[in-house]
């Protein structure tokens, strides 16, 4: 009798460790669950059979680095990830090894560099001036100089920087000073020629404004005359957009 008592309780001795170990699996997903430890898709991370996390923390950081990075959402991440791989291929046609420690990280960083570059096409005109306009109190010109300007010329994907001086006359209203830099970034932050950007600032703020006039100079060097072809880096190219009196007068103009 007693043999079989014996065996009885060893049974319930099993079966009570065996409980309280997929409890303790089931507590430890539930917690996490309470602590949003998700990756980007919802799912938790992988649990080992002692209820504890395999060593995920690194990869989910880095995914949640990359869904910031790109926007934040799904279609950022995806885009990003679309311009890394061309940046793989691109590494790996001139003869690199994309897997070494230098160049592993380096097509997602590319990736973020260029949304950044091309952040531009994502904002309006509209959005960055947010209703800071004012009752102008003159018409004596308005003169803005040397904002900086860097911008990707849209031949060779290559830079192209300088500084831009923004006049204009006030008809009915002016705008905060701030904003004729936002202006620029707006449309510089996209591939680009250095005329149609002039062109583009310019009727941008003759829209905004309506003013009597604007007058726009953009005064840029660009790498694609520096760093190949002719190769020399003391030019500087200076389009010019007129409007209104400017564009009539050339006595403003002088």
């Amino acid at each position: 009798m007693w043999v079989y008592i014996y065996i009885y309780l060893c049974c319930c001795l099993v079966g009570i460790l065996s409980g309280s170990k997929r409890m303790s699996a089931f507590e430890t997903k539930s917690t996490l669950e309470r602590l949003h430890l998700h990756d980007s898709g919802g799912n938790i991370g992988p649990i080992k059979e002692d209820g504890g996390l395999l060593t995920s923390s690194v990869a989910l950081a880095s995914k949640k680095a990359r869904h910031n990075e790109s926007g934040g959402n799904d279609k950022g991440c995806r885009k990003a990830q679309k311009i890394a791989d061309a940046f793989s291929t691109i590494i790996d046609c001139l003869g690199e090894d994309v897997t070494r420690e230098g160049l592993v990280k380096t097509p997602m960083r590319a990736a973020n560099a260029m949304l950044y570059f091309t952040k531009g096409y994502n904002e309006k005109v509209e959005n960055v001036i947010n209703g800071a306009l004012f009752q102008a109190e003159g018409n004596g010109m308005v003169v803005v100089k040397d904002i900086e300007v860097h911008s990707m010329c849209e031949h060779h994907l290559v830079p192209f920087h300088g500084v831009v001086h923004v006049g204009y006359i006030p008809n009915q209203h002016i705008i905060g000073l701030s904003k004729f830099a936002r202006i620029v970034e707006v449309f510089a932050r996209r591939l680009q020629v250095q005329e149609r950007l002039t062109n583009e600032v310019a009727e941008s703020i003759e829209r905004v404004l309506k003013p009597a006039g604007v007058a726009v100079v953009v005064e840029c060097t660009h790498m694609c005359m520096v760093m190949r072809g002719v190769e020399k880096s003391g030019s500087r190219t200076c389009p010019r957009a007129m409007t209104g009196v400017f564009k009539d007068d050339a006595n403003l103009r002088a």
